[in-house]
């Protein structure tokens, strides 16, 4: 019981730090848009996606729910949210996951110029959150 109230707690914890460390004032989103065309809205991505990155962060990086893995892992994906909207993001993570389905099938996610940018620009994100995020 009491490891579900603490599974349940690190949970909520995790979506309430990434939400309000990730969110930004309308105010500031419409000035940051206004002075310069090429910024990218950082809270364009939906917070069940910034969670679930961070859980799979957090997987990979050996599990453990402490604070420094979920800061870090949080951090991360803020960092990719700079480099890539939310619809790039998106379908360079499914072009990455469904790259290896073999065939023909796996054509259409492996051979496209779109495809191939998408997944080189998500490797670069995710090189630039690692480096600035201390990601172990």
């Amino acid at each position: 019981m009491n490891k579900k109230i603490a599974l349940l707690s690190t949970i909520l914890l995790s979506s309430t730090l990434l939400t309000a460390c990730s969110t930004l004032s309308e105010k500031s989103v419409a000035n940051n848009l206004a002075t310069d065309t090429n910024t990218v809205v950082m809270n364009n991505y939906p917070t069940r996606d910034r969670v679930e990155y961070v859980f799979n962060c957090i997987a990979k990086h050996g599990g453990k729910l402490d604070y420094i893995a979920q800061y870090a892992c949080g951090c991360k994906i803020d960092k990719i949210a700079e480099k890539l909207t939310f619809a790039e993001y998106e379908a360079a993570s499914t072009f990455t996951m469904l790259r290896s389905t073999p065939g023909e099938n796996g054509a259409v996610f492996r051979d496209p110029a779109q495809s191939k940018d998408l997944r080189t620009r998500l490797k670069e994100a995710e090189a630039y959150a690692e480096s600035s995020c201390f990601v172990k």
